[in-house]
């Protein structure tokens, strides 16, 4: 099992919280993952998420760029896995493309 710490920025470590894999699950990842070719849509269970709720592809070349960036912090994870997909999720509804309603602009 591996533990992933990250430094917050007021010097404390943030550990990332067991069997969570809020961040695995949440948001959407565009880029190719083993076994999920095309990515995955947010809310969808990544594949390289083991039973324990731990990406199987930490620290392994394959594993995607956008994983890699998406540290965990308190602000993001607060104290729960709940709290982190909710976070999550308005995180992706914010920065989804808008669609611009085509009936709208022709009237």
């Amino acid at each position: 099992m591996t533990t992933q710490i990250i430094p917050e920025a007021a010097g404390a470590a943030f550990i990332c919280r067991p069997h969570c894999g809020a961040c695995c699950t949440a948001p959407s990842i565009t880029s190719p993952i083993p076994g999920m070719p095309d990515g995955k849509p947010a809310g969808v269970r990544c594949v390289q998420l083991g039973d324990d709720q731990r990406c199987l592809i930490f620290g392994h070349p394959e594993r995607p760029a956008f994983c890699g960036g998406l540290q965990p912090s308190h602000e993001m994870c607060g104290d729960s896995r709940e709290f982190a997909m909710h976070w999550l999720g308005e995180l992706e509804r914010a920065t989804a493309p808008q669609i611009i309603d085509a009936i709208a602009i022709i009237s």
